[in-house]
């Protein structure tokens, strides 16, 4: 029973865990796209070190975001299949990590009326029209930011349990171990001991032996 629940947990954290990684490469393929703007409106890439205007931060940022979904995707797939200690624990840790990345750019921007300035100007533009986006499509902005929300909360949540649950074991437990091979200890023969004599000079010796003991 152990070992069918452990499957079924594992199968459900790679699950999940793989729409935390199709958002990391729906955020590196949208970071990509404001990449090739940026080199047709500048004519250089943004990463160019020689480059006369202030480097796009929010380009970075999104890129280094959907990087980072994608490593913690991988790490996820790789603690779920060995169900390893460590592993776990270093999933859970990026897991809580981003939550409260999350959490604190969230209460900024609802608490904090002036949270636009606490960002810094984006040259590219991108950051402009990220928010004109999200403004004129915050019902569905919103839904799938609580969707996301969400998954990375059951995905921590299945592996805590997966690590509650142990690492594999070949057996449940000591007992199905034993009462699978009892009967055949049970019902095994008697092991057979051959008591006479050999032949040789040794068992001559023997035979002297016991004539003197017995007289």
């Amino acid at each position: 029973m152990g070992r069918v629940l452990r499957s079924c947990i594992q199968s459900i954290l790679k699950l999940v865990n793989s729409v935390i990684g199709m958002a990391g490469l729906a955020m590196i393929l949208y970071s990509v796209w404001l990449i090739r703007v940026w080199q047709r409106q500048m004519g250089e890439f943004p990463f160019d070190e020689d480059s006369d205007f202030p480097p796009p931060w929010f380009i970075y940022t999104f890129l280094g975001l959907g990087i980072a979904f994608c490593v913690i995707t991988c790490s996820g797939h790789i603690a779920a299949e060995s169900a390893n200690g460590c592993c776990l624990y270093l999933y859970m840790v990026f897991v809580v990590l981003l939550l409260m990345l999350e959490a604190a750019i969230t209460l900024d921007v609802f608490i904090n009326r002036d949270w636009e300035k606490d960002f810094p100007k984006d040259p590219s533009g991108s950051f402009e029209q990220f928010k004109n986006f999200i403004r004129s499509n915050f019902e569905m902005c919103k839904w799938i930011g609580l969707s996301l929300v969400s998954v990375q909360g059951l995905s921590l949540l299945l592996a805590m349990i997966l690590k509650a649950l142990g690492p594999h074991q070949f057996y449940d437990s000591d007992d199905e171990y034993t009462s699978d091979r009892v009967p055949l200890l049970k019902n095994a023969p008697p092991p057979y001991i051959d008591h006479g004599y050999g032949h040789g000079p040794n068992n001559d010796a023997w035979i002297r032996v016991s004539d003197k003991t017995n007289r």
